[in-house]
């Protein structure tokens, strides 16, 4: 293809532009462009006017849907210093893995292909450029969300590769929807993350560092502190007048709310939807963004595929993460167009955002919910889990029991001169150790102190599951033993 058969149409302004990049004897490619602008925001790339899309990559080489080969001049934005897809490295990550049983793709033996030192597949890292698993993981993500009752505003993903970036960019865009409007109520003792807005959205007024545009709203903990509660309907009037007395406070400089299904760092508090219902419901009467951090509840953890669903509520922005790549890093923002209109070209990029690897997990991913019957699964071992961690109560170590799905918090009480917080402590210190017959537990550190999450993935075997819900019971009770209890 010729140089002048290959130019972009773009206007010759010296601004970007802010519509579709094509070029002339690119098919392939100009369809992807288009599917992307659809489901993408432009604020995930800063501006190249090549937008070039990759179908293969290896060495020093990209190869377009077209055939076209292109020499690297990039890395990826500095990332691929051994090239990209080294057959040498590729075999060694795969053996670092345990997984060098797993056939590899034969090194091309073309020479323009990279030779026996590189394997042609999908790049690692396309920084700037599009590849087909990118806007196939936006279409079927977006599909998927569209599809679960509370998922209509879905129309745009706005990818990250953690959960603090995807909330740091969905704080963004609502913060510069509206001009003068910079001030987000976020729910008190959440966690969304450590780094930046993320971090300022995160725990309560007591904590350092904190940022004046953020003010923290009232959680009902006390009426969601136990399982036994969860049916309650809940007062939610004295709520609604916080709310409303914010409102009145900083008027046109709200812009968002932003919350989580449950407080995880906080203690495991599932609120009663009601609640949740009454914060969707000031943010459309007041024209604010509803952000809906479930990085910690999505695909399939708390029951139904997205939490929004269980809890009745429609919001603006979605941030997923952590399940929806099953292990590889990749989060995402995804949520109304117009909102994340407000970011300009490169305002929302990052060097790891739509990388290749992590699309292919999260399409990997969708196809298991998709077509296996994951989320059944994961609703029987939700009863089993909840019968077994009530049992625990009998034990004298826990005093409540809260949680949906496949996330459960315990709480410890006090036993003899320990606190809640050694005893927690000391049960998953003796869980690890395990039982006369070897039957061990992993559990994670105590969250807000005393409380232990029982969060083990959906596909566990509910006979498994069982046998060791009575090893933990019977652990339990030596720990009261031992304590003095």
């Amino acid at each position: 293809m010729s140089l002048a058969a290959a130019q972009a149409k773009v206007s010759a302004s010296s601004a970007p532009p802010t519509g579709l990049i094509e070029h002339e004897g690119e098919t392939i490619s100009n369809d992807l462009r288009r599917r992307g602008l659809e489901v993408e925001p432009l604020c995930l790339r800063t501006f190249t006017p090549s937008a070039a899309v990759l179908a293969r990559s290896a060495g020093a080489y990209h190869w377009t849907p077209e055939g076209r080969k292109l020499a690297d001049f990039t890395s990826g934005v500095l990332v691929a210093n051994l090239g990209h897809n080294p057959t040498r490295w590729w075999q060694r990550v795969l053996s670092y893995m345990g997984l060098e049983h797993l056939p590899l793709t034969k090194p091309s033996s073309r020479d323009d292909e990279g030779g026996e030192e590189f394997t042609s597949a999908a790049p690692l890292t396309a920084y700037n450029a599009l590849t087909e698993l990118e806007i196939l993981a936006c279409e079927r993500l977006i599909g998927n969300l569209q599809a679960a009752p509370g998922g209509a505003r879905m129309q745009q993903v706005l990818w990250s590769a953690s959960g603090s970036e995807a909330i740091q960019k969905a704080l963004w865009a609502a913060m510069r929807r509206r001009p003068g409007a910079d001030m987000v109520l976020a729910t008190r003792r959440g966690f969304h993350g450590k780094k930046g807005l993320a971090g300022a959205v995160t725990g309560s007024e007591q904590d350092v560092d904190r940022d004046p545009r953020v003010r923290f709203l009232s959680f009902p903990t006390d009426e969601c502190r136990d399982v036994e509660l969860r049916n309650h309907r809940i007062d939610v009037t004295p709520y609604r007048v916080e709310l409303e007395k914010l409102a009145n406070e900083l008027g046109p400089r709200l812009c968002a709310v932003i919350t989580e299904p449950y407080l995880g760092g906080g203690g495991s508090f599932h609120p009663q939807p009601e609640y949740m219902q009454l914060l969707e419901q000031f943010c459309r009467q007041h024209d604010l963004v509803f952000i809906w951090d479930e990085i910690q509840a999505n695909f399939g953890r708390t029951g139904p595929m997205y939490a929004f669903t269980h809890y009745g509520v429609e919001p603006d922005i979605v941030c997923l993460g952590k399940g929806m790549g099953n292990g590889v890093p990749v989060s995402a923002a995804v949520g109304r167009a117009d909102v994340f209109a407000a970011l300009k070209y490169g305002e929302g990029s990052d060097t790891w955002s739509a990388n290749p690897l992590s699309s292919a997990a999260v399409l990997a991913t969708l196809d298991e919910f998709e077509s296996t019957n994951v989320l059944e699964q994961g609703h029987r071992l939700s009863a089993v889990l909840e019968a077994g961690l009530v049992r625990l109560k009998s034990t004298g170590v826990v005093t409540h029991v809260r949680g949906e799905g496949c996330v459960w918090g315990i709480e410890c009480g006090p036993i003899g001169a320990s606190t809640p917080e050694q005893v927690a402590i000391e049960c998953v210190r003796a869980c690890y150790l395990g039982d006369d017959r070897g039957r061990a537990i992993h559990l994670l550190g105590p969250l807000a102190g005393k409380v232990i999450r029982v969060s083990p993935p959906l596909v566990m075997p509910l006979e498994e599951a069982r046998e060791y819900l009575d090893v933990m019971c019977s652990i339990f009770e030596h720990v009261k033993q031992r304590l003095g209890g």
